[in-house]
């Protein structure tokens, strides 16, 4: 027994470095290399057409200029008081409006009468864009913070309730037979066959409309106000910087994507029970 005892210790940190050095060969699997091609060839292109002037250096100036202009604006502007504008409008609206759009569409998943009570309503309101509302929105709230979240909510709001509705009436009907069979009460129902089922639509649903928020805080931005990184592009444009331009529309596809593999890796977490093709 003593002598088992004394291997455990040796052995923990041998099953980590295994686990370590598997994770890593992952990481670095040719598999995983396929996806940086094509940006690597984008860059490429684009460092061979300024390098030959093939584009006015006023439109298209070299990648070397835009990382010059990213260490200007971060170190001599406030490029991070910017980003940090943006991010912070993004979540607030994000969650705002995907909190509402989920308790929302359960409810009308949940009650056919409920899901007739909003349906003419919610139906004419989505078809108007978020843009379009902005006017009267900073008519009533003024050009701050909350106006751009409000716009931003109400964008992800339709997506997320939507798919939450659909979600749930998607559920397979034999399920819902067993749980007749097995006499669940309606909120046992609900919590062990309906949600579950449901999830993996609603998931996705908030997945694109964290990247619609993100996409939407820059036109919200330029629109009005005078900080956030949409209002850095569009003074950009207006005054031909064009390479701080390109370093705002760099950190926006970044952070676009960084936010998009989040929700990715959040989503196969919530779903790890659910098995799939995976191509």
């Amino acid at each position: 027994m003593n002598t088992l005892t004394q291997t455990l210790p040796s052995t923990a940190p041998a099953s980590e470095a295994t686990s370590f050095a598997t994770k890593l060969q992952q990481w670095l699997a040719p598999s995983r290399a396929i996806g940086f091609l094509l940006p690597a060839g984008v860059l490429l292109l684009w460092q061979t057409a300024a390098s030959l002037e093939w584009i006015d250096p006023v439109f298209l100036p070299a990648p070397i200029k835009v990382v010059e202009a990213f260490f200007k604006m971060l170190t001599e502007q406030k490029l991070l008081w910017d980003f940090a504008v943006s991010l912070s409008l993004v979540a607030q609206g994000f969650l705002y409006g995907a909190f509402a759009a989920v308790v929302l569409g359960v409810g009308a998943g949940l009650s056919k009468r409920f899901e007739q009570f909003l349906s003419p309503t919610f139906d004419t309101i989505r078809h108007i864009p978020g843009i379009a509302w902005f006017p009267l929105i900073v008519l009533w709230l003024g050009l701050g913070a909350p106006a751009k979240i409000l716009v931003i909510a109400k964008t992800v709001f339709f997506p997320v309730f939507l798919n939450t509705l659909q979600g749930i009436r998607s559920v397979d009907k034999s399920y819902i037979e067993l749980a007749e069979v097995m006499t669940l009460t309606r909120w046992q129902l609900v919590r062990k066959i309906i949600l579950p089922a449901a999830t993996p639509t609603i998931m996705v649903s908030l997945r694109y409309a964290a990247g619609l928020a993100w996409a939407l805080v820059v036109v919200a931005e330029g629109l009005s106000g005078l900080e956030g990184l949409g209002f850095l592009i569009f003074r950009a444009q207006g005054l031909l910087l064009t390479d701080q331009l390109l370093v705002c529309m760099v950190i926006i596809g970044l952070v676009g994507f960084g936010i998009d593999r989040t929700m990715y890796l959040l989503q196969r977490r919530v779903l790890r029970w659910k098995q799939g093709f995976e191509g």
